[in-house]
């Protein structure tokens, strides 16, 4: 059910006023600190003693209680949502631990700006939002998401506290700062121009985890980020793991910048952006304010169709394997499917052909390119109709070649409509704006940790 549930807290973030799929990241306009921003003396001295590994997970945030228990419940929800097979331990999870902290921190705040506005959330949108999300992991027996909760460690409370930050946060975005987003119609034109000029140039679909980082704390930053690196590469859920950790206004949507043009990002990103492969991960990478871990989705050209949006007609023939099967007696009937394969003269023989051979057929149609494995894309891309693909799979899942019956490849593109950029640049405008409104609810709260 793990592995089910990793897209859980992604799921959660439905109702969120998201950051632009264009938007170009928070920290691409943040200035690198000086060497002494707050002009304090080189030789400070501290006048008490402080230890920061002493201090209990808990705060009082205006007045409402953050507890310990509420801080463990959401690390374990991450935890699962994250796909891990196992507790984090040591700095690993104190790291988790003073994320969570500091985002119950920042929802409650929006909880009670919201309250404060005359804007709360009920119980019955809490309690629907909650039971969607229980539709989508655990289909018709939602009652199996309570006993989920509680066998990772969590809670319904904690899930449904998160479910309530993420609608009172949407619902302030909505009064508070998306009225007051002008975009106006040169600006769109001027984008779309610009989007013409760079039609063929590649552009890419990136995630990203943004830390940020001072003079002071870019070591620890920068330990940190090698920390989630590993988490993910283990297998941990990037979107799961954008959506807790990063500091840039894509972390509502799992950290998704959607397609980039190199000049959109800062020059170290672009550069590393360039020489990457779909799928690949790359960082912690250093850019002004911080460091940034990538992950590149997906790559295309600006306003080109995509050949791997073409759609497939294909024949399927396979042979499978007998339990016990010796690797000799399975490489001879390898070969001879093989020979098989080169003497089918089109599609309308691959009947014939397989029954030589004791091979089954399935006709497959209307499948896109970019659905398949990797490997095979590049393969059937290169295939006229009626060929057929090298052999592939093994004695225990049995092997198969694609026999390529039809294609159909997809039209050119004209790119975004006028409305859709000026939608992409409004929200690309509400995220910045966001992020700003969070920093004055922090400014102005009062906050006391035990």
């Amino acid at each position: 059910m793990t592995t089910k549930f990793a897209s859980f807290l992604s799921a959660v973030a439905v109702c969120s006023l998201a950051a632009s799929p264009v938007a170009i990241q928070a920290q691409a306009s943040v200035v690198a600190p000086t060497a002494n921003p707050l002009n304090l003396p080189d030789d400070v001295q501290l006048l008490g003693k402080t230890n920061p590994n002493n201090r209990r997970a808990t705060a009082r945030v205006n007045g409402a209680v953050i507890t310990g228990t509420d801080v463990d419940q959401r690390v374990a929800l991450v935890t699962a949502a994250n796909g891990a097979e196992s507790a984090l331990s040591g700095d690993a999870l104190r790291q988790l631990q003073m994320q969570v902290l500091r985002n119950l921190i920042d929802e409650t705040l929006q909880i009670q700006a919201a309250e404060a506005q005359e804007m709360p959330i009920s119980q019955a949108e809490i309690d629907s939002q909650y039971q969607r999300v229980a539709a989508q992991n655990f289909g018709a027996e939602i009652g199996k998401m309570d006993e989920y909760l509680t066998s990772i460690g969590s809670s319904v409370a904690s899930l449904k506290r998160q479910i309530e930050g993420e609608l009172a946060w949407s619902r302030l975005l909505r009064r508070n700062v998306q009225p007051f987003i002008n975009v106006s119609d040169e600006e769109v034109e001027d984008m779309m121009a610009r989007l013409e000029a760079s039609r063929g140039t590649a552009e890419y679909r990136l995630g990203e985890i943004y830390l940020s980082a001072t003079a002071e704390t870019a070591a620890a930053v920068e330990q940190n980020g090698r920390r989630i690196m590993e988490q993910l590469r283990d297998g941990g859920s990037f979107v799961a793991y954008a959506r807790q950790f990063s500091e840039a206004s894509t972390a509502a949507v799992g950290g998704d910048l959607g397609f980039v043009r190199l000049g959109q990002l800062p020059p170290a990103l672009a550069t590393a952006a360039q020489e990457m492969q779909p799928g690949q991960l790359v960082g912690p990478i250093e850019v002004p304010g911080g460091y940034s871990l990538l992950y590149l989705i997906d790559k295309k050209q600006v306003l080109t169709a995509d050949p791997r949006d073409a759609l497939l007609s294909l024949k399927q023939i396979s042979i499978d394997f007998p339990e016990g099967t010796s690797q000799e007696a399975a490489n001879g009937r390898v070969a001879a499917f093989g020979e098989m394969v080169q003497s089918i003269r089109g599609c309308g023989d691959a009947e014939r052909a397989a029954e030589t051979v004791n091979a089954n057929v399935v006709t497959n149609d209307q499948i896109r390119v970019r659905s398949l494995p990797e490997t095979l894309q590049s393969a059937l891309l290169e295939l006229q109709v009626g060929q057929a693909t090298p052999p592939f799979g093994s004695v225990a899942d049995g092997v198969r070649v694609l026999l390529l019956c039809g294609r159909d490849d997809p039209e050119s593109t004209n790119g975004p409509t006028k409305a859709e950029m000026m939608a992409q640049l409004t929200d690309d405008r509400v995220g910045k704006r966001a992020q700003r409104f969070l920093r004055d609810l922090r400014n102005d709260a009062y906050i006391q940790y035990n």
